[in-house]
């Protein structure tokens, strides 16, 4: 019987076994490379939902109707809104023509508008009715944008609507509230005219005492001479002797009063005139209609607005003028006189406690352009509050010495002459407040 020889199932080689464990041990980089790759796609994927997801609850939580379409303006997605307004399932419109979602007269509208926007990434709103049956949903505001991919090339088209009910309830809300900003408004500027009036009220009462105490004054006196007059003419009358009468006219002073009645009746129309004046300022101050534009000196408006100022003042602050002569414009007191107050009575209380305080009012009229500044010498306004400085109720005073009211006004006011008015730093260190308008009448915007 003959030996067999069993050969080895692996060939007695070293490189052999090592080619294999190369083998293996590339599979095992493989495999993890694999499991890698796999947990990368599940992160992305879940990525995408929690991105798909979010998206979704937004299109959801949208009031206005959304439409998305592809370049050919085939339905790819559609929100909440649309879908209450147009009525059936988002699966029952994929696909179909973005016109099938108005009614058929509008469509060649959209389609329209859908071809400009291929130009343009946005394009006018217009107006459609949805094809749903809701008539206060149905008519909506569209606005059209385009998708673009990321090499910027046309993908598809946004279309975004919002009802017209829902529009115009929202405009008749904001009209209300601007009715009632505006009243309000109003009713705080007559408050804070009468809030300065009241301040005013010494240095007005002392203005209307001067020549209302000069009108009594020579109203005496007229009345004096009015019986010295009548006690002469009644001699004259009686057939008195030449004699008599010219002791009698001696006695009476009757040359002297004759010299005299005309100046007095001058005098007593210039304090009566003053009065009239003082009191048409009062009323054009504290009233709340419009006034016409008229010729007038703007130095003697400059000059009694001081005047008050100053006169209501515990200690009245030195005020220098420095005016143009003549210094007449053509515009609307009530308004300057208003800004005027405002303006120096703010450097009043700047300049309360400063132990050499002094207010300058300086004034240029040319052609075109009036320009008025109030410079004090007082603590004037740090940096960070100067765009603060005209804001309704800011107010770098006391509590329950300031409104904050004065300069916010001042500020309109000088609009509503087609001004301007702005604060800069003093060349005394306090603040100058500059107001700027046309020399010419405006009418009121």
């Amino acid at each position: 019987m003959n030996d067999m020889v069993i050969p080895a199932p692996f060939p007695e080689d070293a490189g052999g076994e090592a080619v294999w464990i190369d083998v293996i041990r590339k599979m095992d980089t493989v495999y993890a490379d694999l499991i890698e790759s796999q947990t990368a796609l599940e992160e992305r994927t879940a990525k995408l939902q929690e991105a798909h997801d979010f998206i979704g609850s937004v299109l959801a939580a949208m009031n206005d109707v959304l439409a998305v379409c592809d370049r050919q303006g085939r339905v790819q997605r559609l929100n909440a809104a649309m879908l209450g307004a147009i009525g059936g399932a988002e699966g029952d419109w994929i696909g179909r023509p973005a016109s099938d979602l108005f009614v058929p007269d509008d469509a060649v509208a959209l389609l329209d508008h859908m071809e400009a926007a291929r130009g343009s990434r946005h394009v006018p709103a217009f107006e459609l009715q949805l094809a749903g049956s809701d008539p206060q949903r149905s008519q909506i505001s569209v606005d059209i944008a385009v998708r673009r991919d990321g090499n910027g090339r046309l993908d598809g088209f946004v279309i975004v609507g919002r009802p017209i009910g829902e529009l115009q309830s929202a405009y008749r809300e904001l009209d209300k509230a601007h009715r009632s900003l505006v009243q309000t408004q109003q009713q705080l500027f007559v408050s804070e005219k009468m809030a300065a009036l009241g301040r005013l009220v010494a240095g007005v009462a002392h203005e209307l005492n001067n020549p209302i105490s000069f009108v009594f004054g020579n109203m005496y006196a007229l009345r004096r001479y009015g019986q010295a007059l009548t006690s002469y003419l009644t001699a004259m009358d009686a057939d008195m002797p030449r004699e008599a009468l010219d002791d009698l006219r001696a006695q009476l002073k009757i040359d002297r009063i004759l010299s005299d009645i005309g100046p007095l009746v001058d005098g007593t129309l210039e304090g009566a005139e003053r009065v009239r004046d003082i009191v048409q300022d009062l009323r054009r101050f504290s009233a709340n209609q419009e006034e016409s534009a008229e010729s007038f000196d703007a130095g003697r408006l400059i000059a009694t607005a001081a005047d008050w100022v100053a006169k209501a003042q515990r200690t009245p602050p030195r005020i220098t003028l420095q005016l143009p002569d003549p210094f007449d414009i053509t515009g609307r007191r009530g308004p300057l006189h208003q800004i005027m107050v405002n303006l120096i009575q703010n450097a009043a209380d700047a300049i309360a406690d400063v132990p050499d305080g002094e207010i300058v009012v300086r004034a240029q009229c040319q052609p075109d352009m009036n320009r008025i500044i109030v410079a004090d010498n007082g603590p004037g306004i740090a940096d960070d509050l100067r765009d603060k400085i005209f804001e309704p109720f800011f107010t770098t005073k006391p509590v329950g010495t300031g409104t904050g009211l004065g300069l916010y006004l001042s500020y309109n006011l000088a609009l509503k002459m087609n001004g301007t008015l702005s604060i800069q730093p003093s060349y005394a260190g306090g603040a100058s407040f500059i107001l700027q308008w046309p020399n010419e009448p405006q009418a009121h915007g």
